[in-house]
């Protein structure tokens, strides 16, 4: 009976130490003691200060402490500085576009990047191509930046046959580009934020893949949402190369802080010091930079790169912007802010004008006005183009929407297999249609999608 006691006993002994995942270690004290409670509500004195080497006028700082990083601005590539304000300079054009073509009944929605496009320009220009994208709504630039046809934009805007992505089936700006690197957008708030960070941690077991990294865009009101910390924590202990891009609706001066959640002031969401206050609280290293300065913006995300893919583990910017335009087309932003403060602040303080004097002003200047001019033009243009074709074209046919969710679509775009609620739902469009479908409101309906009444006759 002891020998068999003894036995089991060592069994056990070997159980614990064959499944234990920590090494036993001699525990210690978190952090330093004190004999006195000592109170803390913030990780520095003062607020924490946002990396900036372009002012308002375009000239670089000249402050001493900072002559290492205008080094570094000095080395960035003219030609990768130039594409950076070309795709700036394209973003308000599409957005007027498209913006103007909702109000006229056009398309169903739209949301602008109005005085956000160095954030989001100077963030693409640091990520590689092959850097896994999760955003939010307003960073098609980065999709821009990446060569992301305009056919393919007007396809999704206006939800038609050839949306290779959602297949018509997405609310209007839900990009998403398996061919470059850019997850589909969610409607939901703050959903990519928890996704990115399983992602990175993918990307951290994924042999081949050590040099690339995640990249995850939210506002300010993504990170009123449980998913924010959930994230943050999941990325903190599992790891992964990881880069959080926070755009804090706020005066770039970080002082004055005009920022809103849609119509909830940053007032009413939190009482610390922004959301880069947040970052250390999980062990993750966080930077806040001007998001008016796409300079200062690009060079923060390289180095926020740099430790993400070297360190595995995730990294936070905070990007001080303002939303210039309003928040949707479903929304008025005249009603909680001043209209004069918001014009004060596009005259004022232009991300797109603060990189167009720095260039310049360059020894060797690499932008003038008739560049300027000939890049408005042949952008308006080329959008014009694609926004009349994809205007024209048919919607994806009706059988598209019983596929890919809960079943696979054959080869002649109709689902197989079907669960009996969505063949239910199919048996019954099609006896809709078949009913109604020669009145004169069906049959114009019915004509807008490939195939029409036609291919529903066959299901």
């Amino acid at each position: 009976m002891l020998r068999t006691l003894a036995s089991k006993a060592t069994l056990t002994r070997s159980a614990r130490r064959a499944f234990s995942t920590t090494a036993r270690r001699t525990h210690t004290p978190l952090s330093a003691l004190s004999t006195t409670p000592e109170f803390s509500n913030s990780v520095r004195q003062g607020t924490i200060p946002a990396f900036r080497l372009l002012g308002p006028d375009g000239a670089l700082t000249d402050d001493a402490a900072a002559q290492s990083w205008v080094e570094k601005a000095k080395e960035v590539d003219g030609d990768k500085l130039k594409r950076m304000l070309e795709v700036m300079t394209m973003m308000p054009i599409l957005d007027q576009i498209l913006y103007s073509s909702q109000r006229q009944g056009r398309i169903s929605f739209y949301m602008t990047a109005y005085g956000e496009e160095g954030t989001v320009v100077g963030s693409a220009a640091a990520w590689e191509n092959d850097d896994e994208v999760f955003a939010q709504y307003r960073e098609v630039g980065v999709l821009l930046w990446r060569g992301y046809p305009l056919s393919s934009l007007m396809a999704q805007v206006f939800s038609t046959k050839n949306d290779a992505a959602t297949k018509g089936r997405q609310m209007p700006v839900h990009y998403g580009s398996r061919e470059h690197h850019f997850h589909t957008i969610s409607s939901p708030l703050g959903t990519q934020l928890p996704q990115a960070a399983g992602a990175a941690y993918a990307l951290k077991r994924t042999p081949g893949r050590e040099n690339s990294c995640v990249v995850c865009y939210a506002g300010e009101g993504a990170t009123s949402e449980g998913d924010f910390h959930a994230a943050l924590n999941m990325a903190s202990v599992l790891g992964g190369p990881l880069v959080y891009v926070v755009r804090l609706l706020s005066l770039s001066r970080g002082v004055q802080n005009n920022g809103f959640a849609i119509s909830t002031p940053v007032s009413q969401q939190y009482a610390g010091d922004g959301i880069a206050a947040r970052g250390p609280g999980y062990g993750i290293d966080t930077v806040r930079v001007d998001g008016n300065d796409p300079l200062a913006v690009y060079l923060a995300c390289k180095e926020a790169r740099r430790r993400a893919v070297e360190g595995q583990k995730p990294v936070l910017v905070e990007a001080m912007t303002y939303r210039v335009g309003h928040h949707s087309t479903s929304d008025d932003s005249s009603a909680y802010r001043s209209p004069t403060a918001v014009e004060s602040v596009k005259k004022l303080d232009s991300p797109l004008h603060r990189l167009r004097k720095y260039l310049e002003s360059l020894p060797t200047p690499l932008w003038s006005t008739e560049h300027e001019t000939k890049v408005k033009d042949t952008s308006k243009r080329a959008i014009l183009k694609e926004f009349s074709k994809a205007e024209k074209d048919k919607k994806p046919p009706l059988g598209y929407m019983f596929g890919d969710v809960f079943a696979p679509r054959t080869g002649d775009g109709e689902a197989s297999e079907l669960e009996r609620p969505q063949r239910e739902q199919k048996e019954e469009l099609k006896r809709l249609i078949e009913k109604w479908g020669e009145t004169d409101g069906w049959k114009k309906e019915l004509e807008k999608f490939d195939g029409g009444r036609a291919a529903v006759d066959k299901w």
